[in-house]
């Protein structure tokens, strides 16, 4: 198991708070809010990487 301490695990949970916030501020259904909160809260590295990269995205972001 992958464990994070000190500095690396502070940053770690800004990180996720940052994308649960972003998350349950989204546009996305309910249902998808849930999974990929549980996804992030379950897996906090791995988790926040692949909601950044496949992630809910809001739809003020139109540039």
């Amino acid at each position: 198991m992958l464990e994070v301490s000190g500095i690396g695990g502070l940053i770690l949970l800004i990180l996720d708070i940052w994308a649960i916030v972003s998350i349950l501020s989204s546009s996305a259904s309910t249902g998808r809010k849930v999974l990929w909160t549980l996804f992030v809260l379950l897996l906090p590295l791995v988790g926040f990487v692949i909601w950044l990269l496949a992630g809910p995205r809001g739809s003020g972001s139109t540039v």
